[in-house]
């Protein structure tokens, strides 16, 4: 009789955790889709989290190896927000790839730029970071002895070494990660009328 119990208890356990975890992951998923709309706000946001982050690490003159870690994840999301989802250098290489390609030569068709990382999911990444490394300096096992200048200067070397070999390819290819600048095609103008008389 107390097996039955015992039985019925931890199914209920189970099942109340499992609930908690789906209304947790639908009421996350919810707030991220009705935020998505609102790319501006986002990113203030995000860069009032990496203020606080800042400030606490200056105030606490400490956790240096958690904001170089940082940094180097928001180099790397960075480099996928600018690289194109199909590389160009595989596609010459690969004449009959799937999917979308930019264009090399000035006489083939226009095909739109495509990202590796979307710009919600590098909103999305440099967010959740940002939150785990504020997190983070709360505790003092992660304060982890350093020379912070040499962290910088290699950030430096890496961001500056990183960059350079980007705008080659992005030189090389002709491709352009931002619409600001691009050149725009007007269709015909709307008269408002639906059925012509």
């Amino acid at each position: 009789m107390s097996s039955f119990g015992d039985d019925h208890s931890a199914e209920s356990t189970e099942g109340f955790f499992s609930k908690l975890k789906r209304t947790v992951t639908t009421r996350h998923q919810k707030f991220l889709d009705d935020i998505t709309p609102f790319v501006l706000p986002r990113w203030i946001a995000c860069a009032v989290l990496l203020v606080i982050f800042m400030a606490r690490i200056v105030a606490l003159q400490g956790w240096y190896i958690i904001a170089y870690g940082l940094g180097i994840y928001m180099l790397n999301l960075f480099i996928a927000f600018l690289t194109p989802k199909i590389d160009p250098a595989l596609a010459e290489v690969q004449e009959n790839a799937d999917g979308p390609s930019l264009p090399t030569k000035a006489d083939t068709e226009f095909k739109p730029f495509i990202r590796r990382l979307p710009e919600f999911k590098f909103w999305h990444g440099i967010t959740y970071a940002t939150i785990l490394a504020v997190f983070m300096t709360f505790f003092q096992a992660f304060n982890i002895p350093v020379f912070w200048p040499v962290l910088v200067i290699y950030f430096i070397t890496l961001f500056v070494m990183i960059m350079k070999k980007q705008i080659q390819h992005m030189v090389r290819y002709r491709y352009l990660p931002f619409t600001h600048g691009k050149k725009r095609y007007a269709g015909k103008e709307d008269s408002g009328k639906v059925v012509p008389s």
